[in-house]
């Protein structure tokens, strides 16, 4: 549960975090497990990008006009 006080995450505030965050420390196995858990994420983005551009298509063809 999150405080009132507490600031809340900004948006992308976590992938500008990973990107900064230094890479010597870890292990071969521990970059590979990292790379997994980053294409994880991108097939979850982009698919949610195919759920947004399905539903505006949706709504583009249900409130079309076109005579």
């Amino acid at each position: 549960m999150f405080e009132d006080l507490d600031p809340r995450p900004r948006r992308g505030e976590a992938l500008t975090m990973i990107g900064r965050e230094d890479l010597d420390a870890y292990s071969i196995e521990d970059l590979e497990e990292r790379i997994q858990a980053l294409d994880h994420e991108i097939q979850r983005t982009r698919a949610a990008i195919e759920a947004k551009k399905a539903k505006k298509s949706a709504a583009d063809s249900l409130f079309s006009f076109r005579s």
